[in-house]
């Protein structure tokens, strides 16, 4: 195992340093470990456990076997939830053969992205994780479990259930992932057909055969977005079977994943090293670093520069865009998976997976593999023992080892100038497209440019600027419609790039991005400020995002009134408390 990379190590104690009084203020809130049952009212546990039967009743009473509660984001609607229908009984299953009882706590919302995309319902996107992480507290605050079980997998659902169990960080807890769906249509092709459609060279029939041969079962899409990056990095952090993300549901790797998971959440659930293993010991400095450094290195979604900087806060620590560009800079991008690659995380799991990426990265010094894992071994000794990793990948044009990188840094990109701080993607955007100095075209809102677009209105270099797209706007929707339509004027010969104070979908990729623009303009941000013809300068391998234009006795502009509710209004009050996007885009938290 090599020492730590340098920078890496600086940035890490950099955070300790910086987030001292906020950790420790963290760890003195929690209890010091589960309360005993016997101090329950026996009201309160006759209530807790009238469904079971007498036998279990006795373990959970009086002899106070470990009992654990489940946390499920199920339901059908998301494929990739789908298959934790039958998660629960399965558990109960598994852990009945170690004498453990089990118990659903309660239920979480889940939204998906993919669905809402362009549409109203993707104001509430964002926010959807702060509830999820409200409505798991809920579940767990009956204070009967001795350990919990966390079942999600998307993009708001999985950081918002690892910040809810963060307020109970004095319990064990373990994620279990469903897998992704079998691979259908290639994400290019899907990608080709959809910048056909925004031209009128495919009709809606021949669109929706496209998306219904991507997304045709059970699982996680197959595409590199928020979702597959939250289940590697959930990898990286030790909190779920490390490598077994992408097992395929309903295969019997995933079974033995399952049962392996259930046995060792007992089990620390009932150790006498249980503190140890307490999610408020395993989220760390440590951990969390690793699990930067997995999306890094993986060329991961932009949207976890927000959630992972709420999660970091949940455990105490206080992280920002300038540690993570840090963190970028010195690791290298090992893999290629659509919007970074042709290939899928199907592939990528074939070429050796997240357990060789984490055993080359642990080789490399980017990753400290003595972090302790919720399976009560370090995650060197999972990749040696749990696992028996690959020690090479058996497809280099998909996962590459750290000797051998496709580019010397990891793609995510602080940038910065008289229009803010931003983050900008650059591991699927080619070196050409990299830079631009160009006029700006200002919209409001994404369907606007559309609107443009259909109008032929494009016909020179530009820079797209989407301003009132921030948090306190209307809860920061990703902008992923606008990802065919500026992919084609790309692909057209024009020089073109979006700033925005909104975000992009962690599927997006080939077109320059400065997005996630802080202070956005709601707060009057220089963004808002723009106008039609101002001069644009994005220098993405030089951090740099710059106007010409003199902003100083302009006001920022009006946002447009927006019609109809679909339950948006509810937001109002989140809305005018949330953070700021480098502060998570968060209300959970009084101040960082």
């Amino acid at each position: 195992m090599s020492p730590l990379h340098p920078t890496l190590l600086k940035v890490r104690q950099r955070i300790e340093k910086r987030s001292a009084a906020s950790r420790a203020q963290y760890l003195n809130s929690l209890p010091a470990g589960p309360s005993p049952r016997t101090s329950m009212g026996c009201a309160n546990l006759a209530h807790a456990t009238a469904v079971f039967p007498t036998a279990d009743k006795f373990k959970i009473a009086v002899e106070k076997a470990p009992h654990l509660g489940i946390v499920t984001a199920y339901n059908d609607m998301l494929s990739a939830h789908q298959p934790f229908a039958m998660y629960p009984a399965k558990i109960a299953g598994y852990a009945q053969e170690l004498g453990v009882t089990t118990q659903v706590a309660g239920g979480t919302p889940a939204m998906c992205d993919g669905i809402t995309q362009g549409r109203e319902g993707m104001e509430l996107s964002l926010f959807s994780r702060d509830v999820i992480a409200l409505s798991a507290c809920v579940g767990l605050s009956h204070d009967v479990f001795d350990g919990g079980i966390l079942l999600g997998v998307c993009d708001k659902i999985a950081p918002g259930l690892l910040i809810g169990a963060l307020a109970f960080g004095h319990l064990p807890f373990v994620f279990i992932p469903a897998g992704p769906m079998s691979s259908g249509l290639s994400n290019p092709e899907k990608a080709k057909i959809r910048q056909l459609a925004s031209e009128g060279k495919a009709d809606r029939a021949t669109l929706l055969r496209a998306e219904e041969a991507a997304y045709h079962s059970s699982g996680t899409c197959t595409f590199y977005g928020t979702a597959n990056s939250n289940q590697l990095m959930l990898d990286f952090m030790g909190l779920q079977y490390p490598g077994g993300a992408f097992c395929a549901p309903n295969s019997p790797e995933r079974e033995r994943l399952i049962q392996h998971s259930v046995h060792a959440i007992a089990r620390a659930a009932a150790s006498d090293h249980r503190n140890a293993l307490k999610l408020a010991e395993l989220v760390n400095s440590t951990s969390l670093l690793n699990a930067l450094v997995g999306l890094m290195a993986s060329g991961g979604s932009t949207n976890h520069t927000i959630h992972w900087i709420t999660v970091a806060r949940a455990a105490g620590y206080l992280i920002d865009w300038t540690d993570l560009d840090e963190i970028s800079s010195v690791t290298p991008l090992l893999t290629r998976v659509y919007p970074n690659g042709t290939e899928d995380v199907n592939a990528f799991h074939a070429a050796g997976g997240t357990a060789y990426l984490l055993r080359t990265l642990i080789e490399g010094g980017f990753v400290d593999g003595s972090a302790m894992t919720s399976f009560g071994c370090s995650l060197g000794e999972c990749l040696d023992g749990l696992l028996q990793a690959s020690s090479q990948s058996s497809n280099l044009d998909v996962l590459r080892p750290h000797t051998q990188p496709f580019q010397s840094d990891g793609g995510i990109r602080l940038l910065q100038g008289n229009l803010g701080r931003s983050v900008c993607k650059v591991s699927a955007v080619k070196q050409v497209n990299r830079s631009i100095t160009a006029p700006c075209r200002v919209f409001s809102d994404q369907h606007e440019v559309i609107e443009a677009f259909e109008r032929d209105e494009f016909t020179q270099d530009v820079v797209v600027v989407v301003i009132h797209q921030g948090p306190k706007a209307n809860g920061m929707p990703e902008l992923h419609k606008l990802t065919p339509v500026l992919g084609v004027l790309q692909d057209r010969g024009l020089a073109v790039a979006l700033v925005t104070d909104g975000r992009m979908s962690g599927a997006s990729g080939k077109v320059l991005a400065a997005i996630h623009v802080s202070p956005e303009a709601m707060q009057d941000g220089p963004i808002g400020k723009l106008r039609d013809g101002d001069l644009i300068r994005i220098e993405a391998d030089h951090g740099v995002l710059q106007t010409d234009a003199d902003l100083k006795n302009r006001n920022v502009q009006t946002m447009p009134a927006r019609s109809g509710n679909l339950g948006r209004s509810y937001f109002n009050a989140w809305r005018r408390a949330v953070s700021g996007a480098e502060q998570g885009a968060t209300h959970l938290f009084e101040e960082f």
